[in-house]
């Protein structure tokens, strides 16, 4: 009777499992942030130009309210799907620092549509979506550097 080898999960070395760990983490992350851009343009869409057009003469104050629901909806689904097994021990310092860098994110995105609304005179359905998902851009690139650091 020989004795059996090494099970195929022992025989893979451990990095392996970490950078199985981290693709199937950006991959959650990804589906989120898919998501929450969704969220952001659908909510706006709908608060500028949907029924009762609530927000059609304030567009900047409607978009602050769509990134704030997407920014809701993200850190949601981030803390309790996307990196559920990395929570902080203390959620409030982590929720602080995801408010902070989420308000600059939102203020970005806010700038940029005031400027392609009041500075460059731009007042289309398409000029604001671009304008939009250029600060969002803008503001995703902000968040990365900010979580990187803070």
């Amino acid at each position: 009777m020989t004795e059996p080898g090494p099970s195929p999960a022992a025989a893979r070395p451990p990095r392996f499992g970490r950078l199985r760990r981290l693709v199937v983490e950006a991959l959650k992350f990804g589906t989120v942030g898919a998501a929450a851009f969704v969220v952001d343009n659908g909510t706006y869409f709908l608060l500028v130009n949907g029924p009762g057009h609530l927000f059609a003469p304030h567009p900047v104050t409607g978009s602050i309210v769509a990134s704030v629901v997407a920014t809701a909806f993200s850190y949601i689904g981030n803390r309790y799907w996307a990196f559920s097994k990395r929570r902080a021990k203390v959620p409030i310092r982590e929720a602080i620092g995801f408010a902070i860098a989420n308000v600059i994110g939102i203020l970005i995105t806010g700038a940029c549509l005031y400027l392609s609304r009041w500075v460059f005179d731009f007042h289309s359905v398409g000029a604001d979506a671009v304008a939009r998902n250029l600060g969002i851009a803008l503001g995703t690139i902000f968040r990365y550097i900010s979580y990187k650091f803070w």
